[in-house]
């Protein structure tokens, strides 16, 4: 699908992964929906790009409808999603003094990651397979972010391993559920990138942690997750699967 002109919503875009694929997309010509939680940093972002920003709970089917009404009514329906929101958490199942780890931790994230990531889904495609079909038949491309953590979580990360895990095994049905309206779906799973999160820490932990990575030697660039999405929505024949963008890393056990 060539990108330029049409309408694309990015969840989670006021920063880190989700800001850098807005700003790439609307580089290459997309008119561009930036939805967040931070309902004052996805306007912020959209200002800089020329597009709207939105407040959005992914989780919350009716926030959902609102924003997708809202940049609808603004660029057109869109052909293109990007699932970049979600959240992190690290708890083991047991804690050292023998307590069972929370269900509310484990639900809320898997709420968040899993089911938040299904739900814009459904409710932009229901929008998208009414569009007029383009090139080759199709009409709306879906990048998903899941994490080297749905193949080897960390310990600790059982909620987000499992979340993640979700949406790497969602994205064969979810490709083959679609393809008869001409809609790929595809997810990208990241390993470690200089998000504002790990900008946070100190100097030497962002060093031990680059120091994992086999080649490059570094964290990950956002610019660089936004490079790859904005090429699966430019490669027809990139459909059901699954990309890690790790540098070749395999995650120790901690």
């Amino acid at each position: 699908m060539n990108i330029h002109g049409q309408s694309a919503i990015v969840t989670g875009g006021a920063s880190g992964l989700g800001a850098a694929t807005a700003r790439e997309l609307a580089r290459r010509g997309a008119k561009v929906a930036v939805l967040d939680r931070n309902a004052d940093g996805a306007t912020a972002l959209a200002a800089e790009i020329g597009g709207i920003g939105l407040a959005c709970d992914i989780t919350s089917t009716d926030s959902v409808v609102q924003a997708l009404a809202a940049a609808r009514e603004a660029h057109g329906s869109a052909r293109i999603l990007m699932n970049i929101a979600g959240i992190g958490t690290a708890r083991r199942i047991v804690g050292k003094d023998g307590s069972p780890a929370p269900l509310e931790d484990f639900q809320r994230v898997v709420n968040v990651n899993l089911v938040g990531t299904y739900n814009v889904t459904r409710l932009a495609v229901a929008e998208m397979i009414k569009l007029d079909a383009l090139a080759d038949g199709e009409r709306g491309v879906i990048v998903c972010t899941a994490s080297v953590a749905a193949f080897d979580g960390q310990v600790g990360q059982e909620a987000y391993a499992a979340s993640k895990g979700g949406l790497v095994s969602m994205t064969l049905p979810l490709a083959r559920d679609l393809a008869q309206f001409g809609v790929r779906v595809c997810t990208i799973a990241p390993g470690l990138f200089l998000t504002p999160l790990l900008a946070e820490l100190p100097q030497p932990v962002q060093e031990s942690l680059a120091a994992s990575i086999p080649f490059p030697k570094r964290l990950g660039k956002p610019e660089e997750f936004a490079h790859l999405a904005a090429s699966i929505v430019e490669n027809l024949s990139l459909n059901g699967e699954v990309i890690r963008l790790d540098g070749a890393l395999r995650m120790a056990p901690r």
